[in-house]
């Protein structure tokens, strides 16, 4: 009997490598990289697909969403040629980027090589999910934990026109991979002149691609292998009579409780290695994508964002958020990201090159940007009490005997002033 890991725990890695797949789908979407983004949307949707089977079926085989099971049971089938197929994608990729004599490309080839990329990364899948059709024997299974799963018949055509493509596939890209590695060997020289041809496209992330593909070769011929040998031995292969005897009470749906399905050992390592292949390609790209800069760059970007729009306060982090919090209060201030902030008030004349205005409160504008970078405490005592000394002011990188000295406006308020006496004297007297 083997053991197997409880069906929250899949439900949970599925949700998960869902959501590490998708996060870093925007920044490589800038890239246009069609293989990596491919490779990104077919395992992270593969991921979804199985973690709402697995959740919406947890303890019941009730054929509650026909329709859905009909589109789950397709893009399972699809997506086991589409991962593939977008890793083939890359290994071309690079394998061009490797061997190409030219360092520069047309806007024409740019566009037609997208369109080949979308042509092996989806055409493929479509065929394989059409082909599917011929040797389906009837409209789907319901396994309790897993949900929705497709029905091959255990016929000879099945395996030429399902089970050897992902085999096929990755042999193909298996050559191509091999190539890459030939024409970086003689190529060594060049690679620094073939990579800048590639805006989008660095030293590490060309390797990081590389591992990527080259790990998925070495993966999806042996798994393909098995897999076929545990299609062949977990039931008899029965012979192909006809279209009509295949397709015969093709509207029948086959319900399995777990009790049912687990009784064979050959069953439960084909369903559930089918299910956490998926799991592991996803971990395998995060592995690979997950740590890099721009990644770590992101999800930074992503935390700051967050953190803004919820409002929390980041005392001790004032270069990364550009704000400060003095004693759980947020005073008025004006501030650039890694310069010092500036108090200012509502009142503010900005002048270039001379002293805005002062109060009796803690006010001092930002002339030009002459206090930027400049690190001083803002609570020193050369300001303070709306008095402001001469060596406190901006100096301007030119010579100061050229420009005259700022004259000092009045106080706006103070408080220590007596006032003045007004007479009772007309406004003008005529003087004879």
């Amino acid at each position: 009997m083997i053991t197997e890991p409880p069906n929250w725990f899949f439900s949970f890695l599925a949700f998960a490598s869902f959501l590490l797949v998708m996060i870093p789908l925007p920044w490589h979407l800038e890239a246009w990289n069609t293989g990596t983004c491919l490779y990104m949307i077919w395992t992270g949707l593969a991921c979804l697909n199985q973690f709402i089977n697995s959740v919406v079926w947890n303890t019941d085989v009730i054929n509650r969403a026909p329709v859905w099971c009909d589109i789950s049971t397709k893009f399972i089938i699809g997506s086991a040629v589409a991962i593939p197929a977008s890793s083939l994608c890359i290994n071309r990729r690079l394998y061009h980027i490797a061997s190409v004599s030219s360092v520069t490309k047309t806007r024409a080839q740019k566009r037609r090589d997208v369109m080949v990329d979308l042509a092996i990364g989806l055409g493929l899948p479509l065929i394989e999910m059409c082909l599917h059709y011929i040797v389906q024997g009837h409209r789907f299974n319901i396994f309790q934990e897993v949900g929705c799963y497709p029905f091959t018949w255990n016929t000879p055509p099945a395996y030429a026109l399902v089970f050897c493509w992902p085999i096929a596939i990755g042999l193909v890209s298996a050559y191509y991979c091999v190539r890459t590695i030939r024409e970086l060997s003689i190529r060594r020289a060049q690679f620094k002149e073939l990579l800048s041809a590639n805006k989008n496209l660095s030293s590490s992330r060309y390797f990081r691609l590389m591992g990527l593909a080259g790990v998925e070769v070495i993966c999806t011929v042996p798994l393909g292998a098995y897999s076929i040998y545990l299609n062949a031995t977990a039931q008899p292969i029965q012979r192909w009579v006809s279209w009509a005897n295949t397709h015969y009470d093709f509207s029948r749906v086959g319900q399995y409780p777990s009790v049912v399905w687990h009784e064979n050992q050959l069953t439960v390592i084909s369903i559930q290695l089918s299910r956490y292949f998926i799991i592991i390609c996803a971990l395998i790209f995060f592995a690979f994508f997950g740590f890099a800069d721009e990644a770590m760059r992101n999800y930074r970007l992503a935390y700051q964002s967050v953190v803004k729009r919820v409002g929390i306060s980041t005392i001790g982090s004032f270069a990364a958020t550009g704000s400060w919090s003095v004693n759980g209060t947020h005073p008025d201030m004006s501030s650039r990201s890694g310069t010092m902030p500036v108090f200012i008030t509502q009142q503010t004349e900005r002048k270039r090159d001379s002293l805005a205005s002062f109060s009796t409160d803690l006010s001092l504008g930002d002339y030009g940007g002459a206090l930027d970078d400049v690190k001083k405490d803002p609570y020193s005592s050369s300001i303070s009490h709306g008095s402001i000394s001469k060596e406190t002011l901006p100096v301007s990188p030119v010579d100061s005997n050229d420009i005259p000295l700022p004259t000092y406006p009045e106080l706006t308020l103070d408080i220590h002033s007596v006032p003045r006496h007004v007479p009772d004297a007309p406004e003008s007297i005529d003087v004879v």
